[in-house]
């Protein structure tokens, strides 16, 4: 019984998938650091952090996205195209992955490109710089602009607001500062209560700050409003002494008609020696006993890592995160970052778009977003646990993408992690038995075998153990041996292919699962052979061990013997592969090769849009799987070998039925080339990874969909039972109304065609009852408005037909007398409108005058039929009668009588 149930077909569904989250443009997080706005394309998302889940997009203007902020309170979202336009949304209170539209357009907030804005700690002013040098200030409720500045000398890169609180003193006068920096390498200091107290020159800066020689790219002053740190690609710190100011414009509002004339003063200068991209001072709830010198403060920039600075002394403290090789430091530099108070941490976004975030108390990385995969090119499930507990502990997803880092990702929280190692882009990758190590082959020649490291629970890490060099081209394909010793043990060889079409045996009996930081174990080849005349794609051992098979380039699949025999005991490793035969039948190229779990069959996935299954004992090709309407990438056998799945350039996943060889079902989620296929230990999920950089979890849903079907025939069987009940009963209001919430016109038929019989043969037949029963007069009359209009559009499918026309006839005689035209074209305005319409509606008044339209165009031709029909029966019955009523004088009474046929007329008139 349990093997019966497990070889049922199984069916999948999407359970979730892994898009695009960040693929370059500005950032944004709330203050509680619990969600995300990011930048796909010309649409902004809004992302839970700690899941991963889409909370809701906000809808482009088909523009790029410059510049977007949130308000402290986590209320709206603030966004600037390149039109330039300001869009306003308000954050939902309710998440469903919907579309969020603005509340406010401004088609033209500037003249220019905005490329910074910011909000003011009580959310509720904008700041906004565009690229000619103006800076506005504006209302965000209403949008009106309380301030226009000018003269800066180019594009606005910096802006902060500096609202000065001191929690230990009772602030009478409100002290409000905007700074501001641009490409002409001067930091300006602007008054926003100026203009209140009309003062001359109340748009003009009553401070400009020079120090820096190139564009200051970050601004942060302290929460008393006491010291300013800025930083800029020039490679410099400076750090500003602002008490002065702040001082002077409190005492400014105390009475004095003059500004204290006051210039923040250049306390420190520190090189950092990288450009910097952003500086913030690091700090929890200000309590007014910290001084204006005692914050730390964090840079980043194009080296990659977050820097933590004493502001006291001006020396390095600690780095957050490891230090990048300098091939990646391009790629990785930071191009934004930003402090959290609620996690005390820095999130900082690089340039190739992955977030990370760092805790500043662990001094270690607690979370890493993937903005961006690329083309995903190849996949497989991991599982970080020494001894798993069952066969579905796999935790992580490993990702080969256009890249030479891979990426993993935990099953659970999305959370992800970058391995670095290879110099070139990855291109294959495979897993052992267990899951817990994987290889991958790349572009630069080698192979790297990558093991878990001791971690805490749930912060798995992964390291390289092994390195297996010695191809002379790309390495494209790989396969681990999939027998060992016990379940955790270390995979006896690896077999590797490579462009320039050869096959290599690595032993990997010397690997050790303890990982060795900078010395991985270089491995050596036990066999070299031959394999193809083109490059080689796939590569798969059987479960046994005992066979290989290779897909190519040349159109063929070729078989191979292994022979391997481990060194222990103090013999001599030793390992050799030769060729069996050949599969050929295939008219394209070979991208996929993979053995039957459990019988000794081969599956190939071919450019020619075939899947074909080999025998191994003759290598005949003994069925063809069509379907695909382009190359089959990956294939896989499910289900003890009774299923086949299979992905290909036309973005589908196809289930196969390996018994009747037929297509089971068709999972469609991508929309470029499916290269990426990977199943979990257990078959309950099926990944999918496309070059559209979207991944798929395809979850196992054939428990739920057998109790859907027997939960949806047991109501069929118990609606039926209710039906023919009321029958009996001759409750037709209930059956009536079953049968139309049934959507079963065969039933509904029945009934008034019984109906009308009865009605024939009863001779008490009351003339005012129009269908010949009261009851069904009743339910006629009080009939709901969607209800009304299914039954007379099944009436207008019985009037197509001449033998169920007269109960058809019966209906919409009884619906024109019994009800209103009214009710008519309101049945069908509800209809559309899928309730019950509003007074007044006049659009779904015009759909249902439509609706009605289209079907009484439907009803006429039809009726026209019918009654040209009767019309020639009862012409042809007056001829008969005629003939009958000759024959019958002629014979009966002898007479002669002559007459005209068109003289003639019935003795008896014929009902029409």
């Amino acid at each position: 019984m349990v093997m019966n149930q497990r070889l049922k077909t199984r069916i999948y569904k999407k359970s979730r998938t892994i898009a695009p989250l960040h693929t370059g443009g500005p950032v944004a997080v709330t203050s509680d650091g619990s969600n995300l706005v990011t930048c796909v394309a010309e649409e902004a998302l809004f992302t839970e952090i700690s899941s991963g889940r889409l909370l809701c997009r906000f809808s482009g203007d088909t523009q790029t996205i410059t510049s977007l902020c949130l308000t402290p309170d986590a209320s709206q979202l603030i966004v600037f195209t390149s039109v330039p336009s300001l869009r306003v949304f308000k954050i939902p209170s309710a998440f469903s992955g919907q579309y969020v539209h603005p509340s406010r357009v401004t088609a033209r907030a500037h003249d220019a490109p905005v490329h910074a804005c910011t909000v003011d700690p009580t959310s509720t002013y904008l700041a906004s710089g565009s690229a000619d040098g103006v800076v506005k200030v504006s209302e965000i409720s209403t949008g009106h602009i309380t301030h226009i500045f000018k003269g800066h000398g180019g594009v606005v890169s910096a802006l902060k607001f500096n609202f000065p609180r001191d929690p230990s003193a009772i602030q009478i006068n409100r002290v409000a500062h905007l700074i501001t920096a641009s490409v002409d390498t001067k930091i300006r200091v602007f008054d926003l209560m100026a203009t209140s107290k009309n003062e001359q020159g109340a748009l003009r800066p009553i401070a400009v700050l020079e120090g820096h020689v190139s564009v200051p790219r970050g601004l942060d002053v302290t929460p008393n409003g006491k010291c300013l740190v800025s930083g800029g690609r020039d490679a410099v710190i400076l750090i500003w002494d602002m008490t002065s100011i702040v001082s002077g414009a409190a005492s400014q509002g105390k009475g004095k008609s003059k500004a204290v004339s006051a210039t923040p003063t250049l306390v420190k200068t520190i090189p950092v020696m990288e450009r910097v991209e952003a500086v913030g001072f690091i700090h929890g709830d200000y309590d007014g006993s910290t001084t204006a010198l005692s914050y730390p403060f964090f840079t980043a920039g194009e080296k990659g890592t977050i820097k933590i600075w004493d502001l006291n002394q001006g020396v390095l403290l600690h780095p957050l995160g490891a230090a990048l090789e300098p091939e990646h430091e391009l790629q990785q530099e930071i191009v934004e970052a930003m402090y959290v108070p609620s996690l005390d941490a820095v999130l900082s976004v690089h340039g190739d778009q992955n977030i990370i975030i760092y805790s500043v108390k662990s001094r270690s990385l607690t979370r890493q977003l993937i903005g961006f995969n690329d083309e995903i090119v190849d996949a497989v499930f991991l599982s970080s646990e020494a001894h798993p507990s069952s066969t579905s502990d796999d935790n992580h997803l490993a990702l080969a993408t256009n890249s030479s880092l891979i990426r993993i990702y935990s099953v659970t929280s999305l959370d992800a992690q970058l391995l670095s190692g290879h110099s070139d882009i990855v291109l294959c990758l495979d897993r052992c038995v267990s899951g817990r190590l994987f290889a991958s082959g790349s572009k630069d020649s080698s192979v790297r075998i990558w093991a878990p490291l001791d971690a805490p629970a749930g912060n798995t890490r992964w390291g390289c153990v092994a390195l297996c060099k010695g191809h002379a081209g790309s390495v494209g394909a790989l396969s681990m041996s999939r027998v060992a010793s016990d379940r955790d043990a270390c995979p006896r060889f690896l077999i590797t292919g490579s462009q320039d079409r050869t096959i290599k045996l690595w032993d990997l009996s010397g690997i050790s699962l303890t990982w060795n930081e900078g010395k991985p174990l270089k491995c050596h080849s036990l066999a070299t052979l031959k394999a193809h005349e083109k490059d080689i794609n796939s590569l798969d051992i059987a479960p046994t061990d005992q066979l290989l098979a290779s897909g190519s380039q040349d159109r063929t699949a070729n078989i191979y013997e292994i022979s391997y025999r481990s060194g222990s005991a103090g013999k001599t490793t030793y390992g050799e592969v030769k060729l069996l035969g050949t599969c050929k039948g295939h008219k394209r190229g070979v991208w996929s090769v993979k053995f039957g779990k459990t019988e000794r069959v081969l599956a190939t996935g071919s450019g020619d849009k075939t899947v074909k299954l080999w025998n191994l004992e003759d290598f005949t090709c003994v069925q063809t799987f069509e379907g695909h309407s382009n190359s089959v990438l990956r294939v896989d056998f499910i289900n003890h070998g009774t299923q086949l799945v299979s992905s290909g350039s036309d973005g589908l996943v196809k289930l196969w039925n390996v018994r009747e060889g037929e297509c089971s079902a068709t999972l469609d989620n991508h929309e470029d080339k499916v290269w990426a296929l990977a199943l979990s230990t257990d078959e309950r999920i099926i990944v999918s990874g496309a070059a559209d950089s979207v991944v798929t979890f395809w979850e196992d849903c054939t428990k739920e969909h057998e109790e859907e079907q027997q939960a949806k025939r047991t109501e069929h069987v118990l609606r039926e039972q209710d039906f023919m009940n009321y029958l009996n009963l001759h409750d037709y209001r209930r059956a009536i109304e079953l049968g139309l919430a049934m959507k079963q016109p065969g039933k509904l038929f029945s009934l008034f065609k019984d109906i009308n019989s009865d009605v024939k043969q009863s001779s008490s037949t009351i003339d005012t009852i129009v269908t010949g029963h009261p009851a069904v007069d009743e339910v006629l009359r009080s009939l709901s408005g969607t209800d009304l209009a299914l039954l007379l559009r099944y009436a207008r499918d019985w009037n197509s037909n001449a033998k169920t026309s007269s109960v058809a006839q019966n209906v919409l005689h009884a619906i024109v007398k019994l009800r209103p035209v009214e009710d008519v074209v309101t049945a069908f305005s509800s209809e559309s409108s899928g309730g019950l319409p509003h007074e007044g509606d006049l659009q779904k008044q015009a759909s249902g005058q439509t609706a009605l339209k289209e079907l009484v165009d439907s009803w006429i031709p039809y009726t026209e039929r019918h009654l040209s029909r009767l019309e020639r029966l009862i012409q042809e019955s007056f001829v008969l009668d005629f003939i009958l009523n000759e024959m019958d004088g002629d014979i009966f009474e002898g007479e002669d009588r002559t007459m005209d046929v068109d003289e003639w007329q019935p003795t008896q008139e014929v009902e029409r």
